[in-house]
């Protein structure tokens, strides 16, 4: 077995984890204040981390690229909080694999902003995920969750947005030559601070319509995240990694996410659910796999 495959099947499984762990985070909660310690939990498990592998750099205050790391900031913290609203609203069976249609987006991202043209593999690929989404929508219905609810129009909007904050690392990394590391370091803590800021919006001038629960679910979600990124980039890092293979093996979280999540939540229609879900995997593959 190659060395890669290891770390990056256990990237796949905290990631599902880790949408678990989100789901009951938020679960009859108030969402920003648990998005903001979920944040926080999680960006200073990184500053942890990166304080003892010494690889923190500076960006100097002023210089455009910390504008454009807190546009990234904003990006983001917009597709996580509707991501934990829809997660709320949704059962996680739905949820999750909807968010993973998202390299169907980026690809057509990359159509529009790059120019890039897929295949014929490739668009029956975003086909079939496609499909598979419709599906969702279907089923939703019979639980009552319409196309149009706003469990559905969240997650979709989060979708796009983190379609769109794929095709901005890009552009961030290849274009504006910004090293990884630097920009993730400042990015965690620009991306608490957006969510704090917004969170003191929300108390400040607007009343809260539920009460927050501390849950011990709410520092694990971010903390996961930060562990299932450390696997699959050390993946990448080991010489005979594979990045055709190692992305799609990582989109295998949503099946940890979609049976453990549905299992515990006691969630319905699950076999339909697994057969649309089957079909949105399927397409993924195609997408990346003849990338």
């Amino acid at each position: 077995m190659a060395s890669w495959i290891i770390p990056t099947l256990l990237s796949a499984f905290f990631l599902g984890i880790y949408d678990v762990c989100k789901k009951h985070a938020v679960r009859e909660n108030s969402v920003m204040p648990v998005l903001f310690f979920s944040t926080l939990a999680g960006s200073l498990c990184f500053v942890a981390i990166s304080a003892v592998r010494g690889n923190i750099s500076s960006l100097q205050w002023g210089n455009h690229v910390l504008i454009l790391v807190a546009l990234k900031s904003i990006l983001v913290a917009t597709s996580w909080a509707l991501v934990y609203y829809g997660m709320r609203e949704l059962p996680i069976s739905i949820a999750a694999p909807l968010r993973s249609s998202s390299p169907m987006w980026s690809v057509i991202g990359a159509i529009i902003i790059f120019g890039e043209m897929p295949h014929g593999l490739q668009w029956l690929g975003m086909v079939i995920i496609f499909g598979g989404t419709l599906a969702f929508a279907m089923i939703g219905k019979k639980e009552n969750f319409s196309w149009h609810s706003k469990g559905f129009i969240f997650i979709f909007t989060a979708t796009l947005l983190g379609a769109a904050s794929a095709i901005y690392d890009k552009f961030l990394l290849a274009t504006e030559k910004i090293p990884p590391a630097t920009l993730q370091f400042h990015f965690s803590w620009m991306l608490v601070a957006v969510i704090g800021i917004a969170l003191l919006i929300r108390v400040l001038f607007f009343k809260p319509s539920g009460k927050f629960h501390w849950r011990w679910s709410i520092p694990a979600t971010g903390i996961l995240l930060i562990i299932t990124d450390l696997l699959y980039f050390y993946a990448l890092s080991l010489p005979d990694a594979q990045i055709s293979i190692l992305s799609p093996l990582r989109r295998s979280s949503v099946i940890a996410a979609f049976i453990i999540g549905g299992g515990l939540f006691h969630e319905k229609l699950l076999l339909p659910k697994a057969a649309a879900l089957a079909i949105i995997l399927i397409g993924v593959v195609l997408l990346t796999l003849c990338s």
